[in-house]
């Protein structure tokens, strides 16, 4: 029997509709799993509004930051078979991090630094290596906005990105503090490194083949062009503003869309977030951390990766960045978010909930206490523009009997 209330869960239709019909998103999808089972599946409104089509079931989308936990599903297959340890510093993988210097803490300018010791690889994943992005605030950030260093798919092969990135100092010491940064990017290079593969042939072979992911990859192939949706921003400006509070005058402003997108040609592999695929493809994905693993990973080696694994929540280590989640009772695992108290994140949920999301509002969790896998899926940045992840949870916590 249904763990669903499916009066209430059709709520979730209707609360997708009022996004399209006030043109907040221009088509979503939501696919929700419990037991293994398919609960629910509703789509609407359009992948692409200048063509008039329809957002569909194989609508092929950016995940970008949800692109995170699946390399670091590939980083704990090299731990599994004991080829790498996660206090490994980075520096033996990426010479340029061998002489690792950090800026001051009252440093005006990016050469008043002193040296600190190279970032673990357990520090990349979980976000305490000391590293940025470029919409974070701070000297770091904008050096890195100005050399193009967040890993887009049109830049230069991924160990060129990695090496340029370190030769810029990191914003504290290692472990200090968490701030959401390109951390798993580098990872993903490490990943080729160690395998010898590049990082999509690598996470082909061990995760995405495996699975059954056929329709995510770092390119969006021929095959899909036509199921490819455009992106979106109520933004004038860079759509990747996450602060922005003015909105434009169009709220569907198209970015990217088949025509001349670096999808199509991508060079960068950005394994912080640079996978393209579907819903039904990420959802297989989502029920193979629910599940234990799926041959992919053992069970153990799941529940170790989504445990908190910083001191305290994530609004405890000080963050000036952005995060695809709340702070405040969040703890933060390999890859991902940990919900340590849904009170204090002021989301309903489950102790224990996995989950992380991308900058075109995507999102995903897993709920080990209700055995629940859920997904949605659109397409408009920043993330930071509504509060569909809370409600959508709200929504399903509401259905739930």
């Amino acid at each position: 029997m249904s763990g669903f209330d499916t009066e209430r869960l059709d709520r979730i239709k209707g609360w997708m509709q009022g996004y399209v019909d006030t043109r907040r998103y221009a088509g979503c999808s939501v696919l929700i799993a419990q037991d293994g089972a398919e609960a629910f599946y509703h789509d609407c409104g359009l992948r692409d509004t200048a063509r008039g089509l329809p957002w569909q079931r194989d609508t092929v989308a950016r995940i970008y930051s949800m692109t995170k936990p699946v390399t670091s599903v590939g980083l704990m297959i090299l731990v599994e078979r004991g080829l790498v340890h996660l206090d490994a510093p980075v520096s033996d993988f990426i010479e340029g991090f061998a002489e690792t210097r950090c800026l001051r803490p009252d440093a005006q300018d990016l050469s008043q630094t002193e040296p600190c010791a190279s970032p673990t690889l357990h520090q990349l994943l979980t976000h305490t290596s000391g590293l940025s992005y470029s919409f974070n605030p701070g000297l770091v950030p904008e050096a890195m906005k100005a050399g193009k260093l967040d890993f887009s798919p049109s830049a230069r092969e991924l160990a060129d990105v990695a090496e340029d990135v370190a030769k810029l100092p990191l914003v504290f010491r290692p472990g200090a503090r968490w701030e959401y940064s390109v951390g798993i990017d580098i990872i993903g290079r490490v990943i080729e490194v160690i395998s010898g593969k590049t990082l999509e042939a690598f996470l082909v072979d061990e995760v995405l083949a495996p699975l059954g992911m056929d329709e995510t990859r770092f390119t969006v192939a021929d095959r899909q062009l036509e199921r490819f949706a455009a992106l979106y921003s109520p933004l004038d400006g860079d759509a990747f503003e996450i602060k922005a509070v003015a909105k434009g005058a169009d709220s569907l402003r198209q970015i990217d869309g088949i025509e001349g997108s670096p999808y199509r040609d991508t060079v960068t592999q950005s394994g912080g977030g640079g996978l393209v695929g579907t819903i039904d493809d990420y959802l297989k994905f989502a029920e193979m951390l629910r599940a234990g693993g799926k041959g992919i990973l053992s069970p153990h080696t799941l529940a170790f990766m989504m445990r908190n694994h910083l001191a305290g929540d994530i609004a405890s280590m000080g963050p000036s960045s952005f995060a695809e989640q709340p702070m405040d009772g969040m703890g933060f695992g390999i890859g991902g978010a940990v919900v340590l108290d849904p009170a204090r994140a002021r989301v309903p949920g489950s102790v224990g909930d996995f989950s992380w999301g991308g900058m075109a509002s995507t999102f995903f969790w897993v709920d080990p206490i209700h055995n629940v896998s859920a997904v949605f899926f659109t397409q408009l940045s920043p993330s930071s523009a509504y509060p569909s992840r809370s409600q959508l949870k709200a929504l399903l916590q509401g259905a739930l009997k």
